[in-house]
């Protein structure tokens, strides 16, 4: 039999160029892309095909769909928080109209096939909404129902979402001729912060502590927009994509919930200027924290209790702190950037 076909959605994204490395590296799976822009050459090697287009586009996702027999979605497409912000209705579109279009895709391959597509989502701990520091400070480690009142766009887009997904699973046309037809499977990680050695970020309000570590090593000054005391969750991009992983291949009779935290450790913004200025002696690293950025970042929780993962799935990321830093990131940005 030939291998089953992923689809992944923002595929030339953060999370999406690890993810293509890693399915290429299993190789269990052949892979289909989509992307707003083509995918580099150095990762078109690792796709049965890529596409060029946009998730809104329901007729391009129904040609992808006749095309492949698609057994798992990887939906990693989104606006960021912070352009979401500035743009909240273009936000919603993408983020919502477009998860919908692809849970749509999903529900009907599940229906042709006689059997449910996984569907991976990526969540945010911008889902949070805490509105103080005293009260960040006590809510201590957040459990997945606690406190989701999210202050952003891309926080209420993401948690809507999810609900979506546990609607199409769960539920989803419960009145009609449809209710006993195969039903997609969709599974979702609530994010850190994701630090990554490989690409730069783009919009995301998280993306201080990778943008500081950037800029030390091309010896360029950076001002922080949050202040030094700002601390929420992180994780390493290589904990990211195994977490998707390990949820991707999770027996869905063991699991309690659809949507589970994942985290890797918890690091203050101070904390990583003093790691990026040991790392790269001479960073110019300062603190002008923006108001309502640093509103955001403040409203997110210190620390996510992730203990729901660990125990259903057996999640344990690789990298604490020390790791993520030593072994993998200084390493790999001073390598990018020689």
């Amino acid at each position: 039999m030939s291998k089953p076909v992923v689809l992944v959605t923002g595929a030339n994204g953060e999370i999406g160029r690890t993810l293509l490395q890693r399915l290429h590296t299993d190789g269990r799976y052949r892979v289909v892309t989509v992307d707003l822009t083509p995918l580099p050459e150095k990762y078109r090697g690792f796709c049965l095909e890529t596409y060029a287009g946009n998730i809104m586009d329901r007729y391009l996702l129904d040609q992808i769909a006749a095309h492949h027999e698609i057994e798992v979605v990887f939906h990693l497409a989104a606006l960021l928080s912070t352009r979401g912000e500035r743009d909240p209705e273009l936000a919603h579109q993408v983020n919502v109209e477009g998860t919908l279009h692809l849970l749509r895709m999903a529900q009907n391959q599940s229906q042709r096939l006689g059997r449910a597509v996984r569907f991976l989502f990526p969540s945010s701990i911008a889902v949070y909404g805490i509105p103080t520091l005293a009260e960040k400070k006590k809510a201590g480690s957040v459990p997945e129902e606690a406190w989701n009142v999210p202050i952003t766009m891309y926080g209420c887009n993401k948690l809507y979402c999810e609900h979506l997904g546990r609607y199409f699973t769960m539920n989803y046309r419960q009145l009609g001729a449809l209710s006993t037809a195969a039903r997609m499977d969709f599974r979702s990680l609530r994010f850190p912060g994701l630090i990554s050695a490989e690409t730069v970020p783009t919009g995301g309000t998280s993306d201080f502590g990778p943008e500081m570590l950037h800029a030390a090593a091309q010896g360029q000054p950076y001002k922080c927009f949050v202040g030094e005391d700002a601390k929420i969750p992180f994780m390493a991009m290589p904990d990211a994509v195994t977490a998707l992983v390990r949820l991707l291949e999770a027996d869905r009779a063991k699991m309690t919930q659809s949507v589970y935290n994942v985290s890797g450790f918890s690091v203050s913004a101070k904390e990583i200027a003093r790691r990026a200025v040991k790392a790269f002696p001479g960073a110019q690293i300062s603190f002008e924290p923006d108001a309502v950025r640093s509103k955001i970042v403040d409203s997110w929780p210190e620390d996510i209790d992730d203990s729901r993962a660990r125990a259903d799935w057996g999640w344990a990321p690789a990298y604490d702190v020390d790791r993520a830093f030593d072994e993998y990131l200084v390493p790999q940005i001073r390598k990018r950037y020689a």
